[in-house]
């Protein structure tokens, strides 16, 4: 037995809909689309189910309950009491005084939660029930910090960030690779899949298929400086080390006095054990520099091959023990090597930053993009930096 029997129900939907957007309830066409196959799928026994169906297909803004229950009222009889729970249809309803009486013997006994929202207050007794029952919007522990130097930052926080910035390497530059695959805008024409797709229009190639070659990210290699002037961002550079190493296929050093190799220790699952393993294999932390000794050693080595076309990332302040022009004639030989270099120094976010040392204005001539990297925040923004000046690049 239907609440509405011998009715049209697409017509009743439609003037349902229009007494709505009467009152100023934004329904459109779609949502009366719902209500017209709703009602056909499940026929409603009792006014509860039509005025759960109607509000669950029609109303889309929790602003328009209120509206909503005017006009279903209005259609349906008075207004009762709300249900204990006005979110849940499912919650048993309460029996009251002025509870409305079933209508032909279909309605529920509890009658319908008409009100769905709390009875209209006083501006200021609205203000003070919002203050009472809303919490205030505190910025989460992640965000508070991200802009923190790394020097008030304490292990813990500096390994939330870390893991956030591991699942945040989404965008990297990208090299032509010599595989083909099937791309619409492509400059060849694939012989194999256009016959294939020939033997369906009686062996004529009435469409050629076209391949084009498949970007590939481009190899990776971080070198970060772990002497006594960057103590305060060694671990924070180790995180960010670790991210490559997993996201990009980075080969990690680390230097000071002499270069360490730590790909191996930072793809380690657990953060804390990578990161005790590479602390463990650097012997000369926290010591002098001797940034261009390391990276004639890198060049000379057998690992100097990664080199080739990758994109090296240096994080150093730039303080170096050997003379300025050997580190210049080492970054020549890089530079040429690789395909962009990237300097990040964790002085160079400081207002009126200028490169004064002598070693770092002589390695700036040779570095393609000098990014500051005193924060999380900072270091969260290189993949992009360096994609954006990748694709500037002819």
């Amino acid at each position: 037995m239907t609440f509405l029997p011998a009715v049209d129900r697409a017509a009743f939907a439609v003037a349902l809909a229009d007494r709505l957007r009467e009152r100023g309830v934004a329904v459109g066409l779609t949502a009366t689309q719902d209500l017209v196959r709703a009602l056909d799928a499940v026929p409603p026994a009792s006014r509860t189910a039509l005025y759960w169906t109607a509000r669950i297909t029609l109303v889309r803004d929790h602003a328009d309950l209120a509206r909503f229950d005017e006009v279903f009222d209005a259609v349906f009889g008075q207004a009762v009491l709300p249900a204990p729970d006005r979110g849940d249809p499912s919650a048993p309803p309460t029996r009251d005084a002025r509870t409305a009486t079933p209508v032909n013997g279909h309605d529920s006994p509890g009658g319908l939660p008409w009100v769905t929202l709390p009875p209209a207050a006083t501006h200021t007794e609205h203000q003070e029930a919002l203050e009472a029952t809303v919490p205030d919007r505190l910025p989460s522990d992640l965000a508070g910090v991200v802009d923190t130097p790394f020097e008030q930052l304490g292990a813990q926080e500096a390994e939330l960030l870390g893991r956030w910035l591991e699942s945040a390497l989404r965008e990297w530059p990208v090299r032509r690779s010599r595989r083909h695959a099937v791309r619409p805008g492509g400059h060849r024409v694939a012989v194999r899949e256009t016959a294939a797709r020939a033997r369906r229009t009686g062996w004529e190639p009435v469409r050629l298929v076209r391949t084009g070659p498949v970007d590939r990210p481009r190899r990776v290699v971080v070198l970060c400086d772990v002497s006594r002037s960057m103590q305060a961002q060694a671990q924070a550079y180790l995180h960010l080390m670790r991210a490559l190493t997993l996201g990009a296929h980075a080969e990690a050093f680390a230097f000071a006095t002499s270069l360490t190799r730590l790909t191996p220790a930072l793809t380690h699952r657990s953060v804390r054990q990578a990161l005790a393993e590479a602390t463990d294999r650097v012997t000369d932390r926290f010591g002098g520099t001797r940034i261009a000794h390391c990276l004639t050693t890198l060049l000379a080595s057998h690992h100097g091959g990664s080199l080739r076309g990758a994109v090296v990332l240096i994080a150093s302040d730039g303080w170096d023990g050997d003379p300025a022009e050997h580190l210049a004639a080492a970054m020549a030989r890089l530079r040429r090597r690789a395909h962009m270099v990237v300097w990040l120094n964790p002085r160079a976010g400081m207002p009126g930053f200028v490169p004064r040392t002598s070693t770092m204005a002589a390695a700036l001539p040779y570095v393609d993009l000098l990014l500051p990297a005193g924060t999380f925040g900072a270091l969260l923004r290189v993949p992009a930096e360096v994609a954006r000046h990748a694709r500037r690049r002819p």
